[in-house]
């Protein structure tokens, strides 16, 4: 079995809150010969998407920081989306990333979706609510996404938890990370 890959990226606007929280808890268990890159998306930060298909030129190469952001993705055989609940779906720092992908998709030479397919994609994110059914905006994006690139969807791990720290009292989320990316 090849050596696998996971690119986590993280979309709090808030260092070790909830979200990144459970997905260290998960990452814990992935067996040491796998590469783990963690990357914090607010120290990223990316224009907003300008949809360039239809004009002279296209979509250009991605220069910094998207660069270094389309080089990790490309790099992991496992992508792993860390994103708090924000009104029912990604945070806008992941939303604004997933929509360079439409650009990828456009620049020339990238060949960007035939070297997507076949990664995993995951979710991991914390909810302020009891009701987990509000968060299938979010696991929806995601698993389209995924169906989208002919991606395998890895499913989306939710804990609960509003507070830095609150995740760590939801024993269920604990105990599901601990078999997330099995």
């Amino acid at each position: 079995m090849a050596t696998r890959s996971f690119l986590f990226l993280l979309g709090s606007s808030r260092a070790d809150g909830n979200t990144e929280t459970l997905a260290r808890l998960a990452a814990e268990q992935l067996p040491a010969r796998s590469g783990q890159r963690w990357l914090h998306l607010r120290d990223l930060p990316l224009p907003d998407f300008e949809d360039l298909r239809h004009t002279e030129g296209g979509h250009p190469a991605p220069t910094a920081p998207a660069a270094t952001l389309l080089e990790a993705t490309l790099g992991a055989t496992d992508i792993v989306i860390a994103s708090p609940l924000y009104w029912y779906a990604v945070s806008s720092s992941t939303k604004r990333y997933l929509d360079h992908w439409s650009g990828w998709l456009e620049t020339p030479g990238l060949d960007f979706g035939q070297r997507m397919a076949g990664k995993t994609l995951w979710g991991v994110t914390a909810l302020a609510d009891s009701d987990p059914a509000v968060a299938e905006p979010l696991a929806g994006t995601l698993r389209i996404s995924a169906r989208y690139l002919g991606m395998r969807w890895g499913g989306v791990l939710l804990g609960n938890g509003s507070k830095p720290g609150d995740v760590l009292s939801d024993t269920a989320a604990a105990s599901r990370a601990k078999t997330f990316f099995s």
